[in-house]
């Protein structure tokens, strides 16, 4: 089973190798464009999988400090949910900077003013023919409008491997409580959403889990799993 699984990751590694060169870097000229990272590709967290993986190596990523600056203010909002993700999100600022595969800045465009987080980053995108990387499905329409290279980190993570099977097994702090009475939420590090069937009781503890199956959703990737003993 593991020897499996190692070759169906080791396909789906070349599979968006390819399918990100082409993504990238077709039409470019020799110098690499820089891409430009919107909040909801930072709240999403798959971004570091692919850094991770080398698919990203030598680029140049630029966060403008408005995203940032977004970042902190959904960091003090009261709903829980989107509390967490956004400090998840800085927390991921944190560590592409100390991503050895990859040059990462944050620019404070003083310039280009009076303009939301979603027009500045489809300005910048424009004047420095950068690359927007996103989850955010009106922006991404937006940038096809104004011919902007735009990638969507959805559709491109249906071609990578999730990040669990059925059957394996991890590790997962809970969170917050699930949709039914019954379920505990956690999330791993990219931000997959893991909801743990009869845990609601271990909400705040660390415990190890299977995985019994995997979605891919318009939202991302949510994993269901339940307790070992």
């Amino acid at each position: 089973m593991q020897e499996i699984s190692e070759i169906i990751t080791f396909l789906i590694f070349i599979e968006v190798s390819i399918i990100l060169y082409f993504s990238l870097y077709k039409n470019t000229k020799k110098s690499k464009r820089p891409i430009f990272i919107d909040t909801s590709a930072l709240i999403d967290g798959r971004i570091l999988s692919i850094v991770d993986a080398g698919l990203l190596s030598n680029d140049l990523i630029i966060i403008p400090t408005a995203v940032v600056r977004e970042l902190q203010l959904l960091a003090d909002v009261s709903n829980s949910e989107k509390r967490l993700k956004a400090r998840a999100g800085l927390d991921l600022i944190l560590k592409l900077k100390t991503n050895e595969n990859i040059r990462i800045e944050t620019y404070d465009y003083k310039n280009i003013k009076n303009l939301n987080v979603d027009d500045l980053l489809i300005e910048l995108c424009s004047k420095h023919n950068g690359i927007l990387i996103t989850v955010d499905y009106n922006l991404l329409k937006v940038a096809q409008v104004r011919n902007i290279h735009s990638i969507n980190l959805n559709e491109l993570s249906k071609n990578l491997r999730l990040s669990y099977l059925p059957g394996e097994k991890f590790e997962i702090s809970l969170t917050q409580k699930g949709n039914d009475t019954k379920q505990a939420v956690g999330y791993l590090e990219d931000g997959t959403m893991v909801v743990v069937d009869s845990a609601k009781h271990l909400i705040g503890q660390r415990i190890q889990v299977e995985c019994t199956r995997s979605l891919q959703t318009v939202a991302g990737r949510m994993i269901f799993a339940k307790k070992t003993k």
